[in-house]
């Protein structure tokens, strides 16, 4: 593991091992745990891990045997229903009452010093939110990589299914578990179906073939509406608007839940409670790869400062933020929503700084769910996440662009972009996706940050849509142009549109739309002040 990266620190002790230990829930259930240790005397405090993804690779090395050879206890645990860990597996309900079973069973353990961390990424992180529903008195710091709070915006945003995330979270829980060799069939598994499984009409269960039927999935899939009482206790926001205990947060700006992670910072600043947030140019996965050394280095400050009495590695700042264009880390005091400016858009496709004397119909484009718009890049969970060359899509047909005139000074934004669309629909149901996009002076658009929203519209005229688009923080240099690129969808990523209202996974009947931009439209961009 050691060669795998460069830069992490060497080890202070030699790691021990104690595996497949039975702890019991609170109804009893056992749940499978492995117990790391540094090999040498005295009082260590203890990390609790708790995954549906197993406790072999990557788990084992990353987090039991490197944070024990750092002189942390360490506590990997199976959550219920996976990793051979008694009961059903559920995709929220159990973690509360499971997590405090845990630390339950720590306070009788011999080696347990009454100081205790949390740390992990991804579903590990909503582990560790719901033990700070409750915060047990021994919790002292949270450290949560790329890490959700609210299961419904995993799968939907506005009624549109994450239907590639969406493959890839019932992949990572039903597969990884069982050990690599079953979860890389899976993957291939999936690969091989994936063209069927996407195109399907309805797309209810058609991933069986690939990877069983999957009860928590198909639920999670079905309900849209975040009101539906199926998500009732899902979203764990509360914990952070009441949080007490440091928390440490990581996420890359194509991370799928890089919006939830600024959100959870937010709350957490919002009640006074200590956070620190480090932001790479990283998506879900290469957080845990290329970007791990800088990950574990703030992790690993951050639990030596808050459960040993060791400030020292900590960075000065409470934020640390990779801005895109130009490549630099940014070291901030926090992080603010910057003032907004407009943008307008205009005919003949651009993006001006004073509204347009105009009103006609700006552009117009037929959205076609039998072709649908491909998913070229932004954030997401699988290797086609990230900054992708935007050629290829804007030649298409389906696809608007809007730009801006070429910089003559660098352009700074930071902070939530927001498309406010006024837009016309022939069939009264569509989708909306619009993405910023840095043009460089040879023509060539590199995806900077994105969102979707529905539109839902009546005879009446266009409706105002607005789109906010995930967080960033990019400099757009001298000599390329700002980009707004507006579309019906981004396939499969997001579940095609069916055109006619019908929920995402039962759609059977499509309607092509012919989704029409009217004047008043505008982009929102945060931006920070010029550099001197």
């Amino acid at each position: 593991m050691r060669a795998t990266w460069r830069g992490l620190p060497a080890a202070r002790y030699g790691a021990g091992f104690e595996p497949g230990i039975a702890v019991p829930a609170a109804d009893g259930t056992p749940l499978v745990t492995d117990h790391y240790f540094p090999r040498g005397g005295g009082d260590f405090p203890t990390l609790l891990v708790r995954s549906p993804y197993g406790r072999a690779l990557p788990w084992s090395p990353m987090y039991g045997i490197l944070f024990a050879e750092q002189g942390f206890h360490v506590v990997v645990q199976s959550c219920r229903g996976t990793g051979g860990s008694g009961g059903d597996f559920h995709y929220w309900r159990n973690e509360p009452s499971d997590g405090q079973a845990a630390v339950a069973w720590l306070r009788r353990q011999p080696w347990f010093n009454g100081v205790l961390g949390t740390v992990g990424p991804s579903y590990l992180g909503y582990t560790q939110w719901a033990l700070a529903l409750d915060p047990p008195p021994e919790l002292k710091a949270m450290a949560v990589q790329i890490g959700l709070h609210d299961p419904h915006a995993l799968f939907h945003t506005d009624g549109a299914l994450h239907l590639e995330i969406s493959l890839a979270a019932g992949t990572g829980v039903e597969y990884q578990q069982r050990g690599t060799v079953p979860f890389l069939r899976s993957t291939l598994r999936l690969k091989r179906h994936l063209r069927r499984i996407v195109a399907a009409r309805p797309l209810r269960g058609a991933y069986e073939p690939a990877l069983g039927r999957l009860p928590w999935l198909d639920g999670a899939m079905a309900h849209p509406d975040p009101a539906d009482p199926y998500w009732d206790g899902a979203c764990l926001a509360g914990a952070a608007e009441r949080a007490t205990v440091p928390v440490s947060l990581v996420t890359g700006w194509y991370d799928a839940l890089c919006g939830q992670t600024f959100a959870q910072y937010a709350r957490l600043r919002n009640a006074g409670c200590e956070a620190a947030l480090l932001v790479g140019p990283w998506t879900h996965n290469s957080t845990l790869q290329q970007g791990w050394p800088d990950v574990f280095a703030e992790t690993l400050a951050w639990l030596r400062a808050h459960l040993c009495g060791d400030p020292s590695a900590l960075r000065p700042t409470a934020v640390r933020v990779h801005r895109g264009g130009d490549g630099k880390w940014e070291d901030l005091a926090d992080w603010a929503e910057e003032r907004a400016a407009p943008w307008y858009l205009a005919a003949r496709g651009r993006l001006l700084a004073e509204a347009p004397t105009d009103e006609e119909p700006l552009a117009s484009f037929r959205y076609d769910p039998d072709d649908p718009t491909p998913s070229v890049g932004g954030p997401g969970l699988g290797p086609g996440a990230g900054p992708r060359d935007q050629s290829a899509l804007e030649a298409r047909d389906d696809v608007l662009t809007f730009d801006g005139p070429v910089l003559t000074a660098p352009l700074d934004v930071r902070g939530v972009a927001r498309g406010r669309i006024r837009v016309s629909t022939d069939t009264g149901f569509a989708d909306l996706f619009v993405r910023l996009c840095d043009v460089a002076g040879d023509g060539r658009a590199v995806n900077v940050c994105d969102g979707l929203a529905a539109v839902r519209t009546s005879g009446s005229g266009p409706a105002a849509v607005d789109v906010a688009l995930s967080p960033t923080s990019y400099r757009f240099g001298v000599g390329h142009r700002v980009r707004l690129q507006v579309s019906g969808g981004a396939h499969p990523r997001y579940a095609r549109s069916s055109g006619t209202g019908a929920l995402p996974l039962d759609a059977v009947d499509f309607r092509p739309v012919r989704l029409t931009l009217h004047a008043g439209s505008v982009l929102e961009l945060p931006r920070t002040p010029a550099p001197a």
